[in-house]
């Protein structure tokens, strides 16, 4: 190929992208697309969102209902990826995390050996059922400015498995939460 045909193979390719950024440039210009400011048609029964995602949940779904039927075996499996930083036998040493036996029921921030945040250590009350649901579900919402490294765990049955098993981590369990009456 002799230097004049690459020229015009140059030139065409030249040619061809400035009437493509001409083209995008004038069309930017003579139309105006504009976002609607409400729904052209509303759908009843449904709640507009604006075109946003779904709004998320702001706190857990309550467990109590389902921690009497959970199962502690799947709660164990559950616990497996908690090992990596937790320990669970009684008398145990600490990890990453502090040891679980006999958690339920235990103050936030209270294991003895074990260098808590400030954001734990100021967290006041005990460990409950529903505090361990609200945790378990998104720690770092829950406990701003825990160490704890968990994303938390969706499933409200996940929760209600592992909460389980973790109750049976003690030499005198806690004793289960009655079931909440249904919302009508």
């Amino acid at each position: 190929m002799n230097n004049m045909e690459f020229n015009k193979i140059f030139a065409a390719i030249l040619v061809a992208g400035i009437i493509a950024s001409l083209s995008g440039f004038v069309s930017d210009k003579l139309v105006h697309p504009h976002k609607l400011e409400k729904d052209a048609v509303t759908i009843e029964g449904s709640e507009s969102t604006g075109g946003s995602a779904p709004a998320k949940p702001q706190k857990a779904e309550p467990i109590t209902a389902l921690l009497a039927a959970a199962d502690t075996a799947r709660g164990e499996k559950l616990s497996k990826a908690c090992a990596a930083c937790h320990n669970f036998t009684k008398g145990g040493p600490n990890g990453v995390g502090p040891n679980l036996w006999d958690i339920v029921n235990r103050g936030r921030g209270e294991h003895a050996g074990f260098s808590y945040s400030d954001a734990m250590t100021l967290a006041e009350g005990k460990w409950t059922y529903e505090h361990l649901n609200q945790f378990l579900w998104k720690p770092k919402k829950v406990i701003a400015g825990t160490k704890m490294n968990y994303i938390g765990m969706k499933k409200p049955e996940d929760r209600a498995a592992i909460i389980a098993w973790l109750r049976t981590l003690s030499d005198s369990p806690a004793p289960l939460p009655s079931p909440e009456p249904a919302s009508e």
